[in-house]
C-alpha cells in the first residue's frame, strides 16, 4: 500500500456563560471571523467545526451573518458540524437525564440554525468516565474525540492510535477519535513543515492511518500573540497550502467521513480521564508540585520517556473537593435538576417549566466548576452567571406553582434541613419568595448561600485565597521575551506588578456568619491577612441546631459549646425570615462569659458580586455620606449601620445593630491565573462588626443585626424595561 493518511481537523469554538461581550466580540474579531476569512479560500479540505450554544447563542444574535456563511459551508460539504450538550456541561456532574436532553436540544437547534445532521459531538473538556457512553448513543451521537492521552492510559501505544476505536457500555456502541497531543503543540505553534513531517512518517510507517487533530479555535488567533502569528504572518495560510500541496498522501476530512470509509481499529474501553494538563490541575497544590517536580528529575536523568507512559494526575471530580465552592454550586444545580424532574415526573409542563429547563443549561456550564490554565472558578463574573441561571430556573418552577417572588398573594417562608451539599451533614435552608438562604451548622453554623430572587444573586458566590501550584512561578516572576510564539501551558506573564507581595491564604472559607474570638489588639491589617490569632474554636467547629415554625416567621437556630482560650463559653445564634420580607434577623446570644476579662467578639459577614473599583459601589454611613467605593478598607468605631450599594446591580444591602459596633471592612482578593497571564482578581468583600465585650453579671452578651436586601433599584429597571417592551 503507497503511503497514505487521513487528517481530521476538528476545532472546538466556545466562551462560557457569563463573560463578558467585549471578550465574546474580541474573540470573534481575533480568531472565529479572520479563521472564516482564510478558510472560505481553500476548497478541498473539508474540516468539523464545534461551536458551544453559549457561543452560538451570542453569534445568532450578534453576528448572524457568520452563521450563515457557516450554514452556507455546511450545505457545501466543506464543514462537518459537530454537536454536544447545549451549554457546554462537564457530562460527569450532570444528571443522565440532563445529558441527554442537552445532546438533543442542541443537535435540533443545529440542524434548524445550519441546517447540519449532527452525528459526531464534542466532548466538553474531554473529561471521560467509560459509563457516559450509554447516554451519549441514546442522544443519537455516532462518535466524538478524546485525547490520544486517555488511550495511552488504557496501556495502547501511540503507534496504536492511528484511527479510531468503538467503545461500549450497557451495549451500546460509540466510535471514539484520539486526538494527537504531538498536534495540539505544533498546530499552531510551529512552521505548517513540521507537522507535514509528522504525517509523512505516520503515511510511510502505518499507511491507510487517520490522525486526529482536535482543540480549541482560540488558540488560532485570541491565544496570547496568536493572531499575529497566525494571520498576520500567515501562519495559517501557510498550514492550508501546505495541506493542498500534499495531496497526493495526505487527505484532509472529517470523522463522519473516517467512519464511513475506514474500520475501527478495534475495541476498548478507556479509562476515567481527560486532557494531560486538566488532570494534572485537579490534583491537589502540593501533590502538582511534586509531580513537576519528579518529571523534571527524571527528565535530567533521561528517564521520563519509559515512565510517562504509566503516570496519571487526578480525578476531575475532585475540583469539588479542591474547591468547596464550586461543590455548593454543583450541589444547587442539582437541587434545580431534581425538582424539575420531580415536577416532569408529575405531568406538569408548559412554558414555564420550558424555561426552567433552559436556564438549568446555562447553569450546568463547565468553566466556572474548575480551575487550571483555563476554567473560571476564579471568575466572579463565571460564578455569578452559573448562580443567575439557577436562581432564575428556581423562580420559574415557583411562578409554575403559583408562588412567584413578587405580588402580595405569594407571600410566603419556610425552614428545613437536608443535606444540601451533600457531605453527609444536615444543612438548613431557610426560603421565602424574596429570599433563599442556606446554613451549616456542622461547619461553623456559617451561611455559605444567600440567594436575592429579585434580581437572581447569590449574595454568598465567594471564592477563599487558597495555595495554588503555580504560586511557585509567581514568586518567581515573569518570563523574559523569548521572540516566540509559545503555547498557553508554557507562558508565564504578569498582568500586574507585585502580585508576588499579594499572595495571602484562608485557613477557612470566606463566607457569612463567621464567629471570631480575636486578641484584644487584633488589628483590621492582620484581620484582613488572616494573621490575627484566633482564641475560640468557633470559625469551623460544629453547631447543634433546631428550626422554629411559625406561620409567617421561620427561624434557624444553631449553639455551640466551645472555648475561648480554655474557657468554656457558649454562642448561640438564630437566623429569622419573615414571609415576604427581604430582611435576615440575625440574633447573638454569649453565654459562661469570663468575668475577669474582655474578650474581642466578631461576626464576619462575607458578600460576594459587588465589585471593587467602580464609583457606583460604594459604602454608605448612618448619615447618608458616602465612606468610598466597596474595596475600602474601613475601621469604623461606634456605630449602628453600614449599608452596600451597587447601582449597576440596583442593590442596597443594609446592616443595622442594636448596639454601638465597631466596624472593618476589607476585599479579598486572590492571586489566579488565566490565558492572559497571573493577575489579581477580587472576589468579595467582608464587613465585620466587632465588640470588646464584658460580660454581664449573668455572664451573658447578646446583640441583634439586621441585614435588610433592597432591590427597589432593579426592580424599578425591570418595570420600566417591560413597560418599554410593550410599547
Amino acid at each position: 500500500m503507497s503511503p497514505f493518511v487521513r487528517l481530521v481537523l476538528v476545532l472546538h469554538n466556545h466562551q462560557p456563560i457569563g463573560n463578558f461581550d467585549g471578550v465574546f466580540e474580541q474573540t470573534y474579531q481575533d480568531s472565529y471571523l479572520p479563521f472564516l476569512d482564510v478558510y472560505e479560500r481553500y476548497e478541498g479540505l473539508p474540516i468539523s467545526l464545534h461551536t458551544s450554544g453559549s457561543l452560538i447563542e451570542w453569534l445568532a444574535v450578534h453576528h448572524p451573518e457568520y452563521l450563515d456563511r457557516v450554514a452556507n459551508l455546511v450545505e457545501q460539504g466543506r464543514i462537518e458540524v459537530i454537536g454536544g450538550p447545549f451549554m457546554e456541561p462537564i457530562l460527569t456532574m450532570i444528571p443522565g437525564r440532563d445529558r441527554v436532553g442537552q445532546i438533543r436540544a442542541y443537535s435540533q437547534y443545529l440542524h434548524d440554525r445550519l441546517g447540519a445532521t449532527v452525528r459526531g459531538m464534542w466532548m466538553p473538556e474531554r473529561v471521560w468516565e467509560q459509563t457516559l457512553t450509554a447516554d451519549i448513543a441514546e442522544a443519537g451521537i455516532q462518535y466524538t474525540v478524546l485525547d490520544d492521552y486517555h488511550f495511552r492510559n488504557a496501556g495502547w501505544t501511540p503507534d496504536q492510535l492511528h484511527g479510531y476505536y468503538v467503545t461500549e457500555h450497557d451495549g451500546r456502541l460509540l466510535s471514539v477519535f484520539p486526538g494527537s497531543e504531538r498536534l495540539r503543540y505544533t498546530i499552531p505553534f510551529a512552521e505548517p513543515q513540521a507537522t507535514i513531517d509528522h504525517l509523512r512518517g505516520i503515511a510511510e510507517q502505518q499507511p491507510g492511518s487517520i490522525v486526529t487533530f482536535g482543540d480549541d479555535g482560540e488558540k488560532l488567533g485570541s491565544w496570547p500573540d496568536t493572531k499575529q502569528h497566525v494571520y498576520d504572518n500567515g501562519w495559517l495560510c501557510r498550514f492550508f497550502e501546505a495541506l493542498l500541496a500534499n495531496q497526493e498522501w495526505l487527505k484532509v476530512t472529517t470523522p463522519g467521513e473516517a467512519v464511513d470509509n475506514v474500520a475501527p481499529l478495534g475495541k476498548l474501553y478507556i479509562p476515567e480521564a481527560s486532557y494531560r494538563e486538566m488532570t494534572e490541575w485537579a490534583l491537589p497544590a502540593v501533590q502538582q508540585n511534586a509531580y513537576h517536580d519528579t518529571q523534571h528529575l527524571l527528565e535530567d536523568e533521561g528517564r521520563w520517556e519509559l515512565i510517562q507512559p504509566f503516570t496519571r494526575g487526578g480525578f476531575w471530580r475532585n475540583f469539588k473537593v479542591r474547591y468547596p465552592e464550586t461543590n455548593e454550586m454543583y450541589c444547587r444545580m442539582l437541587q434545580v435538576s431534581n425538582r424539575l424532574a420531580k415536577l416532569r415526573t408529575q405531568g406538569d409542563g408548559g412554558e414555564l417549566l420550558d424555561a426552567a429547563q433552559y436556564e438549568l443549561y446555562r447553569g450546568q456550564c463547565n468553566c466556572s466548576y474548575w480551575h487550571g490554565a483555563f476554567g473560571g472558578c476564579y471568575l466572579p463574573h463565571l460564578r455569578n452567571a452559573v448562580y443567575k441561571a439557577l436562581i432564575a430556573a428556581d423562580n420559574l418552577m415557583d411562578q409554575h406553582e403559583g408562588r412567584g417572588w413578587e405580588g402580595d398573594r405569594s407571600y410566603w417562608v419556610e425552614v428545613d434541613a437536608d443535606d444540601y451539599n451533600l457531605d453527609g451533614r444536615k444543612e438548613i435552608r431557610l426560603a421565602s419568595n424574596r429570599l433563599k438562604a442556606f446554613l451549616a451548622p456542622g461547619e461553623g453554623g456559617k451561611l455559605y448561600e444567600l440567594d436575592v430572587r429579585s434580581i437572581c444573586h447569590n449574595l454568598l458566590a465567594t471564592l477563599s485565597r487558597r495555595e495554588e501550584a503555580y504560586h511557585r512561578k509567581v514568586l518567581l516572576g515573569p518570563t523574559g521575551d523569548q521572540g516566540a510564539v509559545a503555547s498557553i501551558h508554557d507562558r508565564v506573564v504578569f498582568k500586574q506588578e507585585g502580585l508576588d507581595q499579594m499572595l495571602q491564604y484562608d485557613s477557612y472559607g470566606r463566607k457569612s456568619l463567621i464567629d471570631h474570638f480575636y486578641d484584644i489588639d487584633a488589628s483590621l491589617d492582620a484581620v484582613s491577612m488572616n494573621e490575627a490569632r484566633e482564641q475560640g474554636d468557633f470559625v469551623t467547629g460544629a453547631y447543634e441546631s433546631k428550626l422554629r415554625r411559625n406561620p409567617d416567621r421561620m427561624q434557624a437556630q444553631m449553639w455551640r459549646d466551645g472555648n475561648v482560650d480554655g474557657a468554656p463559653v457558649k454562642v448561640t445564634k438564630g437566623v429569622t425570615l419573615e414571609a415576604g420580607g427581604s430582611e435576615l434577623e440575625i440574633t447573638y446570644l454569649l453565654e459562661n462569659l469570663p468575668g475577669d476579662r474582655p474578650l474581642h467578639f466578631s461576626v464576619e459577614l462575607g458578600m460576594a458580586g459587588l465589585p471593587t473599583g467602580a464609583d457606583d459601589r460604594y459604602f454608605v454611613a448612618g448619615d447618608g455620606n458616602r465612606l468610598g467605593q466597596l474595596g475600602t478598607k474601613l475601621d469604623l468605631a461606634d456605630v449602628d449601620s453600614l449599608n452596600l450599594v451597587d447601582e449597576w446591580l440596583g442593590i442596597d444591602v443594609g446592616l443595622s445593630m442594636d448596639r454601638p459596633t465597631s466596624i472593618w471592612t476589607y476585599p479579598i482578593a486572590t492571586v489566579s491565573q488565566s490565558e492572559g497571564g497571573f493577575e489579581m482578581v477580587n472576589q468579595s468583600v467582608v464587613v465585620q462588626p466587632h465588640w470588646i465585650l464584658q460580660a454581664d453579671e449573668h455572664g451573658r452578651w447578646s446583640v441583634t443585626m439586621r441585614m435588610k436586601i433592597d432591590t427597589t433599584m432593579a426592580e424599578s429597571r425591570m418595570h420600566q424595561a417591560a413597560e418599554a417592551a410593550t410599547v
